[in-house]
């Protein structure tokens, strides 16, 4: 095989890595886009509208955020593999009992997990709050959610009224509930 053979096949092998490449690069660039800024999530903030959205519960009935009008929701998002959720899950239990003839209401929605996983770690900490199941975390990207557990208190006019992201205090739970009762205000 002579010289200009072998600079020709080179040639041709540098060519074809660079092809190679650049469509790599390619891909990677058009998936960074399309994951990270095109499709970032909104955000909720405070003194908005809370976004409405429908979900299934541990019994399989459909729950939309637009059934408690009228009343104040303690929406907290949560996973059982979150020490902080578990933390808090008996003081929201506390307080759901105490406000169980009252216009407040806490949703607990779980983000991605197993209803087998939900229903033990229910039955462990004996909830009996609605638990709503964001199996593919749609409401989580919906409301822009970045670390669990993070609560929305929602008026009873539909706002949201304060945001906490990180565990809570029993204090705390019993506060945010007392702030978003509307016989309080």
């Amino acid at each position: 095989m002579d010289q200009q053979e072998r600079y020709k096949r080179k040639r041709r092998r540098l060519l074809m890595r660079t092809a190679i490449l650049l469509t790599l690069t390619a891909g990677v660039v058009y998936v960074f886009y399309t994951n990270f800024i095109q499709a970032e999530p909104s955000m909720v903030s405070e003194g908005e509208q809370a976004p409405n959205f429908a979900l299934m519960d541990m019994d399989g009935e459909r729950v939309e955020l637009a059934d408690y009008e009228g009343e104040g929701v303690f929406l907290n998002f949560w996973g059982t593999f979150c020490p902080p959720c578990e933390d808090e899950m008996p003081y929201m239990e506390d307080e759901h009992q105490k406000y169980a003839d009252e216009d407040v209401e806490i949703l607990a929605v779980n983000v991605g997990e197993s209803e087998l996983t939900i229903d033990r770690f229910a039955q462990r900490h004996q909830l009996t709050f609605p638990i709503l199941m964001d199996e593919h975390r749609n409401v989580l990207d919906q409301y822009g959610v970045g670390e669990l557990p993070a609560t929305y208190l929602i008026d009873e006019h539909g706002e949201v009224q304060h945001i906490r992201t990180g565990g809570m205090s029993e204090q705390h739970v019993q506060d945010f509930m007392a702030e978003i009762d509307p016989a309080a205000s």
